[in-house]
C-alpha cells in the first residue's frame, strides 16, 4: 500500500510518500480501505517529534480515516452492526495516512447519509474530543454558554455545531474579522477577535456579568487566568492543548469562590473500551444531528496524499477555517 511516512522530526517536507506492507487487523479490528484521511495538529506535534505514538501503534501519522471495510472477524463485525463493504468512518491511534488501515471495531461508525468520504474523513478525530469534553466531561447543558478558544480550527467549528444544535448559547475567539465572520456564518452567536479585544471582558460583557459557564481551551498558558476570570459560578475549563505554553498561574481564590472546575484531557491514550462508548453516544446522539442537516462538516481544503506535506503547512499557518484533508 501508499502511505505517508515521517522520514525523521522536523519540518513539513520530512512528510514523504512510500511503500508499506498492508497492516493485518488483530482480533477486535476491522481492516478499512482508506479513501480520505483527516489532519490533525496531533499529526503536527508528531511530525516534529513532541507526540510519540503509543506502544504498538504504526509509527504512521493520521488519527481518522474513512473508507470502507475489507476485513474483520465475523463477530467483531456483528458487534460493531458493519459488514464487509460498509463505508466507515473511524478514530485510530495512529496509521490513517495510508491506503489500509486496521481500526478497532468499536471506534468504526457508519457514514452518516449523504456525507462524501471527505467529509465523514473530518468528523472522528474532532467530535470525538468535542463530546468527550464539552458533554461528558463538562456537561454543557441547552440554555448554557459555551466560550470556545480558536473557533475556526477544526475542532471550533465542530464544537459551535453541536452546542447549538443541543441548545446552547456559543461564544467563539478567532485570529482575525474575517474568521470571526466565518465563525457567525456557521452558527456562532458571537466571535471575539483576541488580537483586537480581550476576550475575557467581552466574554463578561455579552453575558450580562454573569460570566460563561463552560471554557473550551486550546491554549492554556496565560489564558488559563483570564479564563477563571471569564467564567461564571459552578463553571468548568476544558483543557485539551498547550498551544499558548504549559505553565499557567491562575487566582485559587477565584476557583474556590466560584466553585469551578478544570479538567484536561488526552484522547490518544484512552482504552478502546473508553472510546468505543464515546462512539456509541456519538451514534445516538449526534449522526442524527449530521444526517439531518443540522450540523455538517465544514472542509476547508483537500489535498492529495502525496501533498500532505503542504496540508500540514497549511494546518500551521493556521489559515483555515475548519478541516484539512488527505485523499487516496
Amino acid at each position: 500500500m501508499r502511505a505517508v511516512e515521517i522520514s525523521s522530526y522536523g519540518a513539513p517536507d520530512v512528510l514523504r510518500l512510500t511503500e508499506r506492507p498492508d497492516p493485518t487487523p488483530a482480533a477486535g479490528e476491522l481492516l478499512i480501505g482508506v479513501q480520505a484521511s483527516g489532519v490533525n495538529r496531533p499529526d503536527v506535534l508528531q511530525r516534529k517529534g513532541l507526540y510519540p505514538m503509543p506502544p504498538g501503534v504504526s509509527d504512521l501519522p493520521g488519527l481518522e480515516i474513512a473508507g470502507t471495510v475489507l476485513a474483520g472477524a465475523p463477530q467483531d463485525l456483528a458487534d460493531a452492526g458493519l459488514k464487509v463493504g460498509d463505508a466507515v468512518c473511524a478514530l485510530v491511534a495512529g496509521g490513517g495516512y495510508a491506503q489500509r488501515c486496521v481500526a478497532p471495531a468499536g471506534q468504526c461508525l457508519p457514514v452518516p447519509r449523504g456525507l462524501s468520504m471527505v467529509e465523514a474523513a473530518s468528523l472522528p478525530e474532532t467530535y470525538y474530543t468535542v463530546w468527550q469534553n464539552v458533554f461528558q466531561i463538562a456537561r454543557l447543558q441547552a440554555g448554557e454558554t459555551l466560550l470556545v478558544q480558536g473557533g475556526s480550527s477544526g475542532i471550533g467549528v465542530a464544537a459551535i455545531q453541536l452546542a447549538k444544535a443541543l441548545g446552547s448559547t456559543v461564544i467563539v475567539t478567532a485570529g482575525s474579522d474575517e474568521k470571526c465572520a466565518a465563525c457567525v456564518a456557521i452558527g456562532a452567536d458571537h466571535a471575539i477577535n483576541y488580537r483586537t479585544q480581550d476576550f475575557a471582558a467581552e466574554a463578561r460583557r455579552l453575558t450580562g456579568g454573569r460570566g460563561v459557564n463552560v471554557v473550551l481551551d486550546m491554549v492554556a498558558g496565560p489564558y488559563v487566568a483570564r479564563e477563571v476570570e471569564c467564567l461564571a459560578e459552578d463553571g468548568r475549563l476544558a483543557i485539551i492543548a498547550v498551544q499558548g505554553g504549559n505553565e499557567s498561574a491562575f487566582s485559587a481564590a477565584s476557583v474556590l469562590r466560584k466553585r469551578l472546575q478544570i479538567s484536561g484531557s488526552t484522547l490518544r491514550p484512552r482504552s478502546v473500551a473508553y472510546k468505543t462508548q464515546i462512539a456509541r453516544e456519538l451514534r445516538e446522539r449526534v449522526w442524527p444531528l449530521v444526517e439531518s442537516g443540522r450540523v455538517r462538516p465544514v472542509i476547508h481544503r483537500t489535498f492529495a496524499a502525496a501533498q500532505a506535506a503542504d496540508a500540514h503547512a497549511l494546518m500551521e499557518s493556521s489559515a483555515h477555517v475548519g478541516k484539512i484533508v488527505l485523499t487516496w
